[in-house]
């Protein structure tokens, strides 16, 4: 049990660090634009600037993250420890790190984009933690 939810701790700490990270990149990337407002993004920027990759990188981790979190939160309050739950900890943390590269690195409306692949193994992952909950409910 201990190297199963090692996984799984390794995993979280993965997500926060990421999510730190992002944070810290937007903020940083936003600051040194020409007139920045702090808290405020330019609304005639798209996908061709880096600004609006960054600040979208982490407002999907804020949309996406809290629900992967609190599922794992509840499969460790409930016992669950199997193997595949530290796989799939560590997929999400895997997917949003990957998600996070490709999106600062190509500018594209295209959709699916490459970086669409690593959001649907985070949702797929998100999805079996619940599976795995609801089947140790039973």
């Amino acid at each position: 049990m201990a190297s199963q939810l090692s996984l799984v701790y390794l995993g979280l700490w993965l997500i926060l660090v990421t999510w730190l990270v992002q944070w810290a990149v937007a903020a940083a990337v936003k600051a040194k634009q020409p007139n920045a407002v702090p808290g405020k993004v330019p609304e005639n920027i798209s996908h061709e600037s880096l600004v609006f990759r960054t600040h979208r990188t982490f407002m999907n981790t804020l949309e996406n993250a809290p629900m992967f979190l609190a599922s794992v939160f509840v499969a460790l309050f409930i016992g669950i420890d199997s193997e595949w739950f530290g796989y799939w900890v560590m997929l999400f943390a895997i997917a949003r790190i990957v998600h996070m590269v490709l999106y600062y690195a190509i500018a594209t409306e295209k959709n699916p984009s490459p970086r669409s692949w690593f959001f649907v193994l985070g949702a797929i992952a998100n999805v079996a933690v619940l599976v795995q909950i609801a089947l140790a409910l039973m």
